[in-house]
């Protein structure tokens, strides 16, 4: 059995670090709390920066476009809390004895997505350390600067809003092990499945998707570690509603099915950057669906907050209780495609 990886579970982020989080500063509106990804800080002039910080794991499948990866995930944590990214620092660790031609191609990269998504990069540390595999972003800082006025932090959703999803479902799981698990996959599917599970790979951001959604969202949040159910999920338990979602109303597609049913993880519950879940009042709703497509995002109403009970209706009509993913099931298929090579 594998032992824990990704995200701190809730319980020993409850009993170890939300205890403990240095003096307490009035500025602070949003702080650590589950299934917010940014810190929400009032400046004098009633302004306020949004900050927030992520990793990037350094997985072989990742390695072409790593610092592609890097920008968008980190950026997409200020995206979602309704503020344009403006501002990154980056601490870029590699192993011993990697060639400046890498560092190169991961800087470009990383360089030459900020230009486009117009972040200034204005420190960060770069270093070779023994113990690391593969390059590694220790920690990657990004700063929004904004209005309250446009904050739409996971606990803001509203009872009677509607759940709005974009692009898919697993995402990030299906680009990466499509990616990594190529040979097997094209023998069992052939190339055209595979290959549109690798364009997943680019799909694992939503810059794009909650800055055309900001204007009509109350709440939004990225699904990432535990998927779509996890992420609405975390917006109901964050805001203090209930909340409800249909099945029959996500949608998935044939590499995605195929993908995951090969390692046999649930779609629902893996791992899912790049997906947006946003909440919107009904009235607001169907603009922000006109938005998205009109930008080319797949999106659809799947739900609708509730005042209390958090629940999942299958296809069958059967109702489970909505509940946080505990294990996300990628890992163990991430790490299942290292074991053959």
């Amino acid at each position: 059995m594998l032992p824990q990886i990704g995200k701190v579970d809730r319980a020993s982020f409850d009993r170890i670090i939300f205890p403990r989080l240095g003096k307490s500063d009035k500025t602070v509106m949003v702080g650590p709390q589950h299934g917010v990804d940014a810190a929400v800080i009032e400046l004098p002039d009633k302004s306020v920066m949004v900050i927030a910080e992520d990793p990037t794991f350094g997985m072989p499948a990742l390695m072409p476009h790593f610092g592609w990866a890097i920008v968008h995930i980190c950026a997409s944590d200020i995206a979602v809390l309704g503020v344009k990214p403006r501002y990154m620092t980056i601490c870029l660790m590699l192993p011993p004895g990697t060639p400046d031609s890498v560092l190169e191609h991961i800087w470009k990269e990383v360089h030459e997505e900020c230009e486009k998504l117009d972040i200034a990069i204005v420190g960060g540390h770069t270093g070779m350390y023994p113990g690391i595999a593969y390059p590694l972003n220790g920690g990657c800082t990004v700063i929004g600067l904004g209005t309250k006025e446009q904050i739409t932090a996971p606990s803001n959703a509203k009872i009677g809003d509607r759940v709005i999803m974009t692009k898919g479902l697993a995402i990030e799981a299906t680009g990466i092990l499509a990616c990594q698990a190529e040979p097997a996959l094209v023998k069992k599917f052939g190339r055209e499945i595979v290959e549109k599970g690798k364009n997943y790979f680019f799909d694992m951001t939503v810059v794009k998707d909650a800055l055309t959604a900001a204007p009509y969202a109350h709440a939004m949040h990225d699904a990432t570690e535990g998927g779509l159910l996890n992420g609405v999920y975390e917006i109901a338990a964050a805001s203090g509603t209930g909340v409800t979602i249909y099945e029959d109303k996500i949608i998935s597609t044939p590499e995605i099915d195929a993908i995951c049913g090969y390692f046999q993880i649930d779609p629902l519950i893996s791992v899912s950057e790049g997906t947006l879940v946003a909440t919107a009042a009904p009235q607001q709703a169907p603009t922000m669906l006109e938005a998205l497509q009109k930008e080319g995002i797949a999106a659809w109403d799947i739900g609708e907050i509730t005042a209390k009970d958090r629940i999942f209706v299958r296809k069958n009509g059967k109702k489970e209780e909505l509940k946080p993913v505990s294990v996300d099931p990628f890992w163990a298929a991430y790490f299942s495609t290292l074991e053959t090579k």
